[in-house]
C-alpha cells in the first residue's frame, strides 16, 4: 500500500491552537471517533499510533485540572518510530506487533487532528476491509499482503505489498507498473516454496486471499517468451492456453477416491489415491506411500504465525476416529444447505487436507487452501497474527458438526418441565432432543453432557438441566488467589506503619484489595485508603480505579497504602506528597549539582486546598512522624541550627528558583518542626524553601521535601521508612516442583465446585421473578468416546493478559474419571492420552506445537510446524501443555484404531 506524504496529514511549520484544556481535547476526538463507528464502510483509513506515546497523550487529556494545573504533561510529537522497520516514504510495521500492547488505530478523522495539534508521525494509513460470509465484519488490514517477486529475467526478488482483497488483475497492474513490462507479455505464476505452481489469470478479480496467496509468497514473472520448459503452447496458438505436459489431476472425490465414468465412486472403504500434482499445498504428490512408508507423520509448513493452526490441525489428525471417517467417503454427509454451516467447504477442506497429511509420508504439507477457507468463514482468523488453538480448535469442531449434521431439517421439539422426574430420565430424554436436531460424527465422538444445577440464595428454588459439551475448559485453582504485602502508613500518627498480607483473588480489581485490606486493618466507616506503588523513594502511581486490574501489581513492586479520614464532600482538596532527602549532604548543596539523596518512604495524604499553608504542612508532617519519636523531643529541636550556626551562606547557594539563600534559609529554619522543608517538583530537581507565612495554591499534587540530617536521625527512627517489603516474595527454593505441580483431577475439581454466578450473569428465578446472582453447580454426566481439556492458561482483563505458567500433573495411560461421573451406567471411563496442543512462552511471541501418539505402533511424536521428531512419553509432561485429547480406552474408538493403518491401504 502506497502511503502518501506525511504533509497530506497535518500542517507543516503552523502554530497551532490547542484546546483550552485536556477535557475539551479529550471531547474533541471522542467525538470525531463516535462519528467515524457511526459511518463505516469499507476502504475506510484508520492510522497506527505508537502505543508508547498515544499513552502518554491519554494521560494528559484523562487527567483532571484544578485551578488550572495539570499533573501529566502535554505529549511532543507524534513518535512511530519504535513500531515502524525504518524512515523512508512507505514506512513499514515491525512484524508481530499486538494491537493495544504495541499500537493503536484511530480513525483518519482523529489521525487528522491529532497531527494538526502535534504534527510528527510518519503516518501508517491502514485500509478498513470488510470479511465473512454470513456475517460480515469490519477490521483494519494492519498488515497488507507483501508478495515476493521474482523475475525471471534476472532472478532479482522486488516485494510487492497489496491488500489480501486486492484482485489478481490488480496485482498484475501493479507488478507491470513496477517492472515497465507490459500485460500482454507478463506471466505470473504462484511460486510457493519456489515451485512453479498455478498460472495467475490476468482478468481475473479473484481475490489475492481466495487465490491461496498468503503472507511473504513467492511469486514468479515470466516475460513473454521466458516460460519453464516443462509448460507448452497449445495447438490452438493462443499463449495464455498454456497447459500442463505432465497428466492434469483426475477427477477425485470428496473422499478422495477415483471417480468412475458413471459418477460413481468406489465403495472400498480407504480409497486409492490416484497420482496428482499438488494443487497449492506444498507435496510433489499425494500418491500411495509405498511399501514400509508411515502416514501420519507430515508436518504442516507455517504460513506466517500460523502454528496455533498446526497445533490444533496435527491433534484432529492423530484422532482415531476422525481419521477413519474422512479417509473415507463422506460425501452423503455433507450439509450444503445448513444456514449454521459453511455450504459444506469446511469440511472439504478440512477433509482434503487430512488425506495430504497421511499420504505424504515424512513431506510437509502446506495448508494454503485451508487456511483461506478459514479466513473466509472466520475472519477472526485471518492475517497473520498469532492466534488461541482452543479457539480454533472449538470453531473447528463446531463448524465441522454443521457442515456434517445428517439432519437436514431440523424438527421443532418442545421442551418438557422436569416435574421432578428421575435425573437419568431427564437426562436421556434431553440428549434425544439433541440428537434429533445434531447428528454428525463430531457429536458422535466428541459431545459429552453434563448436569447444571442453579439454587436461588433467597427462595431456594432449583432448576436443573442438562447440556451438551464439545469440550471442558477447566480453570488452575492454584492460581485462583494470590498474596499481596502493604505497607499500612497512618495519616494522623496514631499507629505506626504496619505491614499486612492479604488474600484476594488473583485476576481481582483494586477494589477488592481495598476490601482485604480494610478488614485486616478494622477500616471504619469514616476512613479511606489510597493505594501507591513506590519505586525510587518516590510515587511511581496511584491505584485509584476500584476496577483497575490486579495484574498491574506485580510481585517485585512495592505497595503502600495510606489510611486517612474521608473529607467532607464539596471542600476542595489536593495531594500533599512529603518526600524525605538530605540523608548525606544537605540539599540545597545537593541542588547545584542535581543529585539530592532521597530515602525512604514517602508520605501521602489528601489536605484541603482552601486553606493550605505553610503551618498546615508542618501540622502534616508532625503527624506522620510524631510515631517515630525515639524520645519526647521539645516542639523546637534545633530550629535548624547546626552546631549553634546557620551554615554559611556561601555553601548553600540554591538554583535559579532560591534568589536570596540568606533570608530563605532563615524562613527555612524558622519552624515549629526541625527539619527544613522545601517545595519541589514532579522530578524533584527545582527546590524552593518553604516559608511560615506562605500561603499556596496548589494543584491536584503539591510536593515537599523534607530535609534530614545526622541530629533527625538521632530523634527520630527512619528505619520504619525504609525497607518497604515487596508484594510477594518468592524464594529460589519455591519454585514448583513436578511432586509440587497440580494435578489434572484438582482442575476437574475446581470445574466441578459450586460457585455464584457473576453480577453480569444473574439468573432469572422463576420462584422470586427477579435476577439472582444463585449458586451454580456443574456434574458430569455422559463422557464421549473422545474426552477434550482445555486449560485455561490465559486470562484476560480490560487492561492485561495473562499467561499461567503453573504445571499441571495429568495421567497419560491411566486417566479415571468413574467417581466424577454422576451418571452410573456400568460404562467404562477410564482414558488414555493420544495428542497435546502445547504453549510456550508469553502471549504476543508464544508458539504453539503438537505432541501426537500414532496410534498402531504406540510412539509419540512432536509436531513443530514442517519439523517432526520422535519423543519419549517422559517428554510428554511439561508446563506447556494447553489442550489434553484423551480417547475412551476399550471403546470403539480402540478397537478400530489399527484400521486407520495408511499400511492397510494397499
Amino acid at each position: 500500500m502506497t502511503i502518501a506524504n506525511s504533509t497530506d496529514f497535518m500542517v507543516e511549520n503552523a502554530v497551532c491552537d490547542f484546546p483550552s484544556t485536556p477535557e475539551e481535547e479529550r471531547r474533541i476526538v471522542s467525538e470525531l471517533t463516535t462519528e467515524s463507528e457511526d459511518n463505516l464502510k469499507e476502504g475506510n483509513l484508520y492510522f497506527v499510533i505508537s502505543k508508547r506515546w498515544y499513552t502518554r497523550w491519554e494521560k494528559y487529556v484523562e487527567q483532571p485540572t484544578t485551578n488550572g494545573g495539570c499533573e501529566s504533561p502535554r505529549p511532543g510529537p507524534i513518535e512511530n518510530s519504535d513500531i515502524i522497520e525504518d524512515t523512508s516514504d512507505d514506512p513499514q510495521l515491525r512484524r508481530l506487533l499486538v494491537e493495544g500492547e504495541h499500537y493503536v488505530l484511530v480513525p483518519q478523522q482523529v489521525w487528522n487532528r491529532l497531527a494538526e495539534w502535534y504534527s510528527g508521525g510518519p503516518p501508517i494509513p491502514r485500509k478498513l476491509i470488510c470479511q465473512g460470509f454470513y456475517t460480515r465484519s469490519y477490521s483494519v488490514e494492519v498488515y497488507p499482503l507483501c508478495l515476493l517477486l521474482t523475475d525471471a529475467r534476472d532472478d532479482s526478488i522486488t516485494a510487492i505489498r497489496l491488500g489480501k482483497q486486492a484482485s489478481i488483475k490488480e496485482l498484475y497492474d501493479k507488478v507491470c507498473a513496477m517492472t515497465e513490462v507490459s500485460q500482454e507479455k507478463a506471466r505470473i505464476w504462484d511460486y510457493f516454496g519456489k515451485r512453479k505452481g498455478q498460472l495467475l489469470d490476468p482478468s481475473s478479480n479473484k481475490s489475492l486471499e481466495e487465490s491461496s496467496l498468503h503472507m511473504d509468497q513467492d511469486i514468479l514473472l515470466e516475460v513473454d517468451g521466458s516460460s519453464s520448459s516443462q509448460y507448452a503452447m497449445s495447438s490452438a496458438g493462443n499463449e495464455l492456453a498454456l497447459v500442463p505436459l505432465e497428466p492434469s489431476r483426475s477427477l477425485v472425490t470428496i473422499a478422495g477416491g477415483p471417480t468412475l465414468s458413471n459418477g460413481h465412486s468406489t465403495t472400498s472403504k480407504f480409497s486409492l489415491f490416484p497420482r496428482i500434482t499438488s494443487e497449492d499445498d506444498g507435496c510433489d504428490s499425494l500418491s500411495i506411500l509405498g511399501k514400509g512408508e508411515r502416514g501420519g507423520l507430515a508436518g504442516l509448513s507455517n504460513l506466517g504465525n500460523t502454528c496455533f493452526m498446526n497445533s490444533a490441525l496435527q491433534c484432529l489428525a492423530h484422532t482415531p476416529p476422525i481419521i477413519e471417517y474422512f479417509l473415507q467417503d463422506y460425501s452423503e454427509d455433507i450439509n450444503r444447505d445448513n444456514p449454521l454451516g459453511m455450504c459444506g467447504e469446511l469440511a472439504i477442506a478440512f477433509g482434503e487436507l487430512l488425506k495430504k497429511l497421511w499420504s505424504s509420508g515424512r513431506n510437509a504439507v502446506a495448508p494454503r487452501s485451508f487456511k483461506t477457507k478459514l479466513a473466509r468463514f472466520a475472519p477472526q482468523f485471518s492475517g497473520y497474527n498469532q492466534h488461541d488453538s482452543q479457539e480454533l480448535l472449538a470453531f473447528l469442531l463446531d463448524g465441522l458438526h454443521e457442515d456434517l449434521n445428517k439432519v437436514k431439517r431440523k424438527p421443532y421439539i418442545e421442551l418438557k418441565d422436569s416435574d421432578s422426574r428421575p435425573d437419568d430420565e431427564v437426562a436421556e430424554e434431553l440428549w434425544n432432543y439433541h440428537k434429533a436436531r445434531n447428528d454428525s460424527v463430531i457429536v458422535n465422538v466428541c459431545q459429552g453432557q453434563y448436569k447444571s444445577t442453579l439454587i436461588c440464595p433467597v427462595c431456594g428454588k432449583i432448576s436443573i438441566t442438562f447440556d451438551p459439551f464439545m469440550y471442558l475448559s477447566l480453570p488452575l485453582p492454584s492460581t485462583l488467589t494470590r498474596q499481596i504485602t502493604v505497607t499500612l502508613f497512618y495519616c494522623d500518627g496514631s499507629h505506626l506503619p504496619m505491614q499486612y498480607t492479604v488474600t484476594v483473588p488473583k485476576y481481582g480489581s483494586c477494589r477488592d484489595l481495598i476490601t482485604a485490606l480494610g478488614t485486616a486493618c478494622c477500616l471504619t466507616n469514616d476512613e479511606s485508603l489510597l493505594l501507591a506503588e513506590i519505586y525510587d523513594h518516590k510515587v511511581f502511581r496511584y491505584f485509584e480505579n476500584p476496577l483497575e486490574s490486579l495484574n498491574l501489581i506485580k510481585d517485585d513492586e512495592h505497595i503502600v497504602a495510606y489510611r486517612m479520614k474521608q473529607m467532607q464532600k464539596g471542600s476542595g482538596k489536593a495531594k500533599l506528597e512529603i518526600l524525605h532527602g538530605g540523608q548525606e549532604r544537605a540539599v540545597l548543596e545537593s541542588v547545584r549539582g542535581r543529585d539530592v539523596k532521597l530515602f525512604g518512604t514517602p508520605f501521602v495524604t489528601y489536605v484541603n486546598t482552601e486553606r493550605l499553608s505553610g503551618p498546615d504542612i508542618d501540622a502534616v508532617i508532625s503527624g506522620f512522624l510524631s510515631p517515630l519519636h525515639r524520645v519526647q523531643a521539645s516542639s523546637k529541636i534545633h530550629n535548624g541550627v547546626e552546631n549553634g550556626h546557620l551554615p554559611d551562606a556561601d555553601t548553600v547557594e540554591a538554583s535559579g528558583s532560591i534568589s536570596s539563600p540568606d533570608t530563605e534559609i532563615e524562613d527555612a529554619c524558622d519552624r515549629e518542626l526541625s527539619f527544613r522543608i522545601f517545595l519541589t517538583d514532579e522530578r524533584g530537581l527545582d527546590f524552593k524553601p518553604l516559608k511560615s507565612d506562605s500561603s499556596l495554591k496548589p494543584g491536584i499534587v503539591t510536593r515537599v521535601l523534607v530535609e534530614w540530617n545526622e541530629n533527625e536521625h538521632e530523634n527520630y527512627d527512619s528505619s520504619y521508612l525504609c525497607d518497604l517489603p515487596e508484594v510477594h516474595k518468592t524464594s529460589f527454593s519455591a519454585k514448583k516442583t513436578r511432586q509440587e505441580a497440580i494435578s489434572l483431577f484438582s482442575c476437574l475439581e475446581a470445574f466441578l465446585a459450586e460457585e455464584p454466578l457473576g453480577p453480569d450473569d444473574m439468573w432469572f428465578c422463576p420462584g422470586c421473578k427477579e435476577h439472582r446472582q444463585a449458586n451454580k453447580k456443574l456434574d458430569l454426566w455422559k463422557l464421549p468416546d473422545i474426552l477434550v481439556f482445555h486449560l485455561k492458561r490465559f486470562t484476560y482483563s480490560r487492561y492485561l493478559k495473562n499467561k499461567i505458567e503453573t504445571f499441571v500433573d495429568f495421567p497419560i495411560n491411566d486417566l479415571d474419571l468413574s467417581k466424577y461421573v454422576k451418571n452410573k451406567n456400568g460404562q467404562s471411563y477410564l482414558y488414555e492420552l493420544y495428542a497435546v496442543s502445547n504453549h510456550y512462552g508469553g502471549l504476543g511471541g508464544g508458539h504453539y506445537t503438537a505432541y501426537a501418539k500414532l496410534i498402531d505402533d504406540n510412539k509419540w511424536h512432536h509436531f513443530d510446524d514442517s519439523h517432526v521428531s520422535s519423543v519419549n512419553e517422559s517428554e510428554i509432561k511439561n508446563s506447556a501443555a494447553y489442550v489434553l485429547f484423551y480417547r475412551r480406552v476399550g471403546s470403539k474408538t480402540e478397537t478400530q484404531s489399527a484400521e486407520v493403518s495408511m499400511a492397510d491401504m494397499d
